[in-house]
């Protein structure tokens, strides 16, 4: 998985603080989606930790799986979940947090707009 890297990153000892991180996230690149996706930070200091944003507006769904375990808040507008083998679904509305376990694929949508922030369990280290 490529990411790119969004936002400005100062330090105040060992606090990492990104700002803007939102803005100007790239493209995912997918046919007929408007779906965007940038970490604020990726495995800082050495750990397995990965934080950044999620923009989907309306178009076509976004379908993914999860090859980590990542949680995510939703900050502006809402999403519409499918788990992809179950079939169930969920709306997840401005400050609701959501889990999705390792393995798990979930079809995103929204009527409108969609922010999120997330943080994985993943790692870029070789």
């Amino acid at each position: 998985m490529e990411t790119t890297l969004v936002g400005t990153l100062t330090k105040a000892g060992a606090i990492h603080k990104v700002e803007n991180g939102y803005l100007g996230l790239p493209s995912m690149n997918l046919p007929g989606s408007e779906a965007a996706i940038g970490d604020s930070l990726h495995n800082p200091e050495g750990t397995v930790m990965s934080a950044g944003f999620f923009e989907l507006k309306a178009s076509e769904p976004v379908v993914y799986t999860y090859t980590y375990d990542e949680m995510k808040v939703v900050i502006k507008g809402h999403f519409i979940l499918t788990d992809q083998t179950t079939g169930e679904t969920t709306h997840a509305k401005e400050r609701d947090v959501l889990f999705f376990p390792k393995g798990t694929t979930v079809k995103f949508e929204t009527p409108d707009y969609g922010l999120g922030f997330f943080t994985g369990d993943r790692t870029f280290a070789p």
